[in-house]
C-alpha cells in the first residue's frame, strides 16, 4: 500500500501595506508559481500587534507607503512580541533611499517591486532559515535542560562522576569530573582536569600501584572496574571506590565513565563488625576452654571419688553376701541385686566420665576415642554406628583432637534426638595436610529450614568449632536418604596444607 503524500501547508504571510490593492497585486505572483499562501493585511500599529498575537506567521512582507508604521516600527513590534519572523521589504526603485535604513533596522531582504519573480525564492529562503533557527533554538533548549538535569543529578550524588581517558601511549587524562571531587579529594575540578596525576598522588605508592594494575586489567579484559583503596592521610584515612565500565576505541584509546564514592563509613563498619565477630569467636573459644576445664574436673571427681566409693560399696556388698547364713536365700538375692545395681552405676559413672573428658583421647589418640564413642552410642541407643579410620597414625594437636571429638559427640547426639536413623557411619581420614571427618546416617534427613532454626545451637556450635580451627564445614541431605556432614580442618594449626600439585610431585621424589 502506497502512503498518500502529506498535504502541503499554505504559507501564512502577513502583509503590511496601505491598501488591499497591494494584496491583489501580489496574489497572482504566488499563484503563477503554484505556491499556496494565505495573506492577511495590517495597516496600522494596532492591526500589526493584533495580527502577531492571533496566529503564527511564516513571513512578513512590508510595502512602503504606510505612514503610521515604518519599517523600523514594524521590526520593533516583531521583536517585542518575541518572534523570529523574517521581514522582507517590497519597494520600488523610487524608494531606494529607504532600503538601506530598512536593512539596518532588521529587514531580511529588499525586493524590487518591478522584479517580483525574486520574491518567492526570497520568501522560501527566509522561511527555511527561520525554521532552521527555530529548530536550533529548540535543540539548544533541550540540551540546556538535559545539562541542567545532569548537573543537578551529579551535584546530589554522594561522590564524583568522572570520564577518564587513557591514550595509546598510556597517558591518563580526565575529560570530565563533577563538583564532588572537592569533597572527595579536596581539590577543585580544574586541578583534576589539568592533571590526572592529582588523583594518583592522593594515594600512597602501594595503593597507587594497585589502582594502576586495576585500570590496566580492566582495559585489557574489558571488564568492570571496581576498585577500592584508601587515600594517604596523617589522621583518618578515607576509603574510595572507583566503579566504571571501560570503552575501547579502534585507536587504542580507552575511556572509563563512572563514579567515585566515599566508602569510609562502610569500611569502618565492616572493620568494626569483623572485630566484633573476632571478639565473639575468642569469647566462644574461651568459654569452650573453661567448659572443658570444668568437664575435666567433674570427670576426675567422678572417676576418682565417686568411682572409688562405688568400688568400696561393691566390695562391702560382696563381703556382706558371703557372711549370710545358709537358708537366707532372699537376702542373698537382694545382695546380688545390689551388686548388679552397683555394676550398672559404675558403668554409668565410667561412661559419663569418658563423655566429660575421654582419657582414651590422651592415651590412644583421636581414632580410638571416636571408636569408643561409637560403641557407647550403639550400646546406649541401640543404633549401629560404624567407624572407618583410613590411617591409625592420625595424631593432630590436642586442641584439634578435642574439637573433632566434641563435634563427633554432638553429631551423634543430634542423630539420636532428631534423625530417626537405623545406621550411622563415621569416617576419619587425612587429606593433603587436612583431617576430614564424615558422618552419615540413613534417617529422615535435614532441610534448609531445619538448619535455619533460631535454636539450632548444636549445628552452630559445630560450625563455630570448625571456624575456630580455620576449617570448612558442610551439612546437607545425603545422596539417597539421611544427612551428610563433612568437615575439614588443618592437621597442624598455622601450617598451610600443601597444594595438590605439591602432593603429586612428592609421589615421584626418590
Amino acid at each position: 500500500m502506497v502512503a498518500s503524500p502529506t498535504p502541503r501547508q499554505p504559507l501564512q504571510l502577513l502583509l503590511i501595506a496601505a491598501s488591499d490593492e497591494v494584496t491583489a497585486h501580489l496574489l497572482p505572483v504566488f499563484a503563477e508559481a503554484d505556491k499556496d499562501c494565505e495573506f492577511s493585511r495590517a495597516g496600522t500599529p494596532a492591526g500589526l500587534r493584533n495580527a502577531l498575537s492571533e496566529q503564527p506567521w511564516d513571513a512578513v512582507l512590508y510595502v512602503p507607503g504606510v505612514s503610521s508604521l515604518s519599517v523600523q516600527a514594524a521590526v520593533r513590534q516583531i521583536d517585542e512580541a518575541g518572534l523570529d519572523l523574517p521581514l522582507i521589504v517590497v519597494a520600488r526603485p523610487s524608494d531606494e533611499r529607504g532600503t538601506q535604513p530598512a536593512m539596518k533596522a532588521g529587514a531580511r531582504d529588499v525586493i524590487d517591486a518591478d522584479r517580483l519573480e525574486r520574491l518567492i525564492p526570497a520568501v522560501e529562503r527566509e522561511v527555511r532559515e527561520a525554521r532552521h533557527r527555530a529548530d536550533h533554538r529548540a535543540a539548544l533548549e533541550m540540551l540546556n535542560e538535559s545539562q541542567a538535569r545532569f548537573d543537578a543529578l551529579a551535584s546530589n550524588l554522594p561522590g564524583m562522576l568522572f570520564q577518564l581517558r587513557r591514550d595509546a601511549e598510556g597517558v591518563f587524562r580526565f575529560l570530565f569530573v563533577s563538583e564532588g571531587c572537592q569533597k572527595l579529594f579536596g581539590f577543585k575540578q580544574q586541578h583534576l582536569l589539568a592533571s590526572a596525576d592529582r588523583l594518583f598522588d592522593a594515594f600512597d605508592a602501594e595503593t597507587r600501584k594497585s589502582l594502576e594494575n586495576a585500570l590496566r586489567e580492566s582495559a585489557a579484559k574489558g571488564t568492570l572496574l571496581n576498585w577500592e583503596g584508601h587515600t594517604r592521610s596523617r589522621t583518618r584515612q578515607k576509603w574510595i571506590n572507583l566503579r566504571s565500565t571501560p570503552h575501547r576505541f579502534d585507536s587504542g584509546v580507552v575511556e572509563w565513565r563512572g563514579i567515585a564514592t566515599n566508602i569510609t563509613q562502610s569500611k569502618e563498619s565492616e572493620g568494626a563488625l569483623r572485630g566484633s565477630r573476632q571478639q565473639l569467636a575468642e569469647l566462644s573459644t574461651h568459654l569452650e576452654a573453661v567448659k572443658e576445664e570444668e568437664r575435666e574436673r567433674i570427670s576426675r571427681d567422678i572417676h576418682d571419688e565417686l568411682g572409688s566409693i562405688l568400688v568400696f560399696l561393691k566390695i562391702e556388698a560382696a563381703h556382706l553376701a558371703s557372711k549370710l547364713p545358709e537358708g537366707a536365700d532372699r537376702l542373698r538375692e537382694k545382695a546380688h541385686s545390689i551388686e548388679s545395681l552397683l555394676d550398672q552405676a559404675m558403668s554409668t559413672a565410667s561412661r559419663v566420665a569418658r563423655e566429660l573428658r575421654p582419657g582414651i583421647l590422651k592415651e590412644f589418640g583421636l581414632p580410638a576415642a571416636i571408636e569408643c564413642q561409637a560403641e557407647d552410642f550403639t550400646q546406649r541407643f541401640a543404633i549401629p554406628c560404624r567407624v572407618q579410620c583410613d590411617e591409625d597414625a592420625i595424631e593432630p594437636d590436642p586442641d584439634t583432637s578435642l574439637a573433632l571429638f566434641r563435634i563427633a559427640q554432638e553429631a551423634l547426639t543430634n542423630v539420636a534426638k532428631h534423625a530417626h536413623a537405623s545406621l550411622v557411619v563415621m569416617r576419619l581420614r587425612r587429606e593433603r595436610g587436612n583431617i576430614v571427618l564424615e558422618i552419615r546416617d540413613n534417617g529422615r534427613g535435614i532441610s534448609e529450614a531445619d538448619m535455619q532454626k533460631p535454636k539450632s545451637f548444636g549445628l552452630r556450635g559445630i560450625r563455630e568449632r570448625v571456624l575456630s580451627l580455620a576449617g570448612d564445614f558442610f551439612i546437607g541431605p545425603a545422596e539417597h536418604a539421611g544427612t551428610h556432614i563433612i568437615l575439614r580442618v588443618p592437621e597442624r594449626p598455622g601450617v598451610e596444607p600443601p597444594s595438590e600439585e605439591e602432593s603429586q610431585s612428592k609421589l615421584f621424589e626418590p
